[in-house]
Formats: C-alpha cells, sequence, structure tokens
C-alpha cells in the first residue's frame, strides 16, 4: 500500500498540471479571502474570523478534488495498466484504499498551506488574539471531514469512466448534490419532518455543525459512512470491470 500511495503522491508533484492546479487552487483563495474582487474579503467585512473561507471551501474544495482525483483510475483503465496492478499481490480493496489515503495527504497539505490565514487574522483584530480558536478548529475538522468523503466519491466516479473529463464532471455533479441537493430539496418542501430528514442526508447540514465547534459522534459517523459506502461502490465497479 505504501509503495502506491508513494507512487499517487509522486505523480501528482512530478506532473506540472497537479501542481498547477493546487497553485490556481490557492490562489483563488487568496484573492477571495484579501481581495476586494469578489466583495467577500477580511479586510472589507471588518470582522476578524473565518467565516467568508469556511463558506467557499467546500465548493473549491469539490472542484479541487474532482480535479485531482479524474485519472486516479480513468487514467488507469484507459492505458491498460490496471490490469498490471490487479496482478500484483495487494487485493484490490487495498489499491482502493492507496489511492483514497494519497488523495487525502494532497487534501491535507492544501489545507495545511491556508493555516496562514488564522495566523495572520490573529494579529489583525483590533485587539491581538481576538478570535474565536474554538470555532475555528471545529470547522477545520469539519472540512477535513467533508473533504474526505468528497475524495471517496470522487474515486468512485474516476472508476466509471475511462475518460478523465468525464471523471472530473460526474464527480462535481455528485459531489455538490451530496453536499447541497438535498438541503436544497428539503428547502422546497413545506412538511417539516420530511424536510428535516433530508437535510440530514446531505453533507452540508453535518459541515455546519461541526463548523459551530459542535462536535457530535453522528456527524463524524455520517461522514466515515459515506466514505466508506462509495469506497465500497468503487470496489464493486471495478470488480465488474473485470
Amino acid at each position: 500500500m505504501i509503495a502506491i500511495i508513494n507512487k499517487e503522491i509522486k505523480s501528482f508533484f512530478n506532473n506540472n498540471i497537479g501542481l498547477l492546479i493546487s497553485s490556481i487552487f490557492l490562489m483563488i483563495f487568496g484573492l477571495i479571502q484579501w481581495t476586494t474582487l469578489f466583495n467577500l474579503s477580511i479586510i472589507e467585512s471588518g470582522y476578524a474570523n473565518m467565516n467568508t473561507f469556511f463558506l467557499i471551501a467546500p465548493p473549491l474544495f469539490i472542484i479541487y478534488i474532482s480535479a485531482i482525483s479524474m485519472k486516479s483510475f480513468s487514467e488507469e483503465f484507459k492505458s491498460g495498466t490496471i490490469e498490471i496492478l490487479l496482478t500484483k499481490p495487494i487485493s484490490l480493496i487495498s489499491i482502493i484504499l492507496s489511492k483514497y489515503f494519497a488523495v487525502n495527504i494532497l487534501i491535507l497539505i492544501s489545507i495545511l498551506s491556508t493555516f496562514i490565514y488564522p495566523i495572520t487574522i490573529y494579529f489583525l483584530g483590533e485587539s491581538i488574539g481576538n478570535l474565536d480558536l474554538g470555532g475555528i478548529i471545529g470547522s477545520y475538522l469539519g472540512l477535513i471531514f467533508t473533504c474526505f468523503s468528497f475524495a471517496s466519491i470522487s474515486l468512485f466516479s474516476s472508476s466509471i469512466t475511462k475518460n478523465q473529463v468525464n471523471a472530473l464532471l460526474l464527480s462535481i455533479v455528485l459531489n455538490f448534490f451530496i453536499f447541497y441537493g438535498f438541503n436544497l430539496i428539503g428547502d422546497l418542501i413545506n412538511i417539516s419532518h420530511l424536510s428535516i430528514i433530508l437535510q440530514k442526508l446531505g453533507s452540508q447540514y453535518h459541515y455546519d455543525l461541526i463548523s459551530k465547534g459542535v462536535i457530535i459522534l453522528s456527524d463524524v459517523i455520517y461522514f466515515i459512512s459515506i466514505s466508506i459506502l462509495f469506497l465500497y461502490l468503487t470496489n464493486l465497479k471495478i470488480q465488474n470491470k473485470r
């Protein structure tokens, strides 16, 4: 497993496209956070908080994770290397988990690179240190769990098609639906109990709770369940292709 994880990470950093995607992703975050281009900057809001960042993070990470995951299996199927990989003395689920862990490591590196934001904001307040650290830590945990679930969905999308662009688009659609879709449907339904149930099926509901610093076991289990479900579906899809 470690060999595959290392291979995937090295492949990403040795690939100019991968580095370009990461650079563009971080640049967009910086532009939204610190410039007046999108009217969402911290300077304009007048408050030393990370609300803007955690509001825009999920949709941006959906696109980013879909982009870095799109070739995980689609490229293997297109080039035929999946057959060679499957003949190795390693189980299919171990191969899937290796690629999943590799994507998650890249996600964590990207999230760690944004830690400069709370550090900067810490010194920007009217009084230094006037920052809701508990809320920020909770929001980062929520973002990490959410991104891990995005990664599992993206790997599943990559296992469906040989075309990387199709994998990218499918991943974006599925992730957006699971994160925002149930909430939107719930808002359209006038039956309160059914609306609440639908909202709880979506990732946004659980992300928002954790972001408030309320870390409940059920929310953590939700994200773990989503990841396990789509990794299992990925396993089934590859087995069927074999």
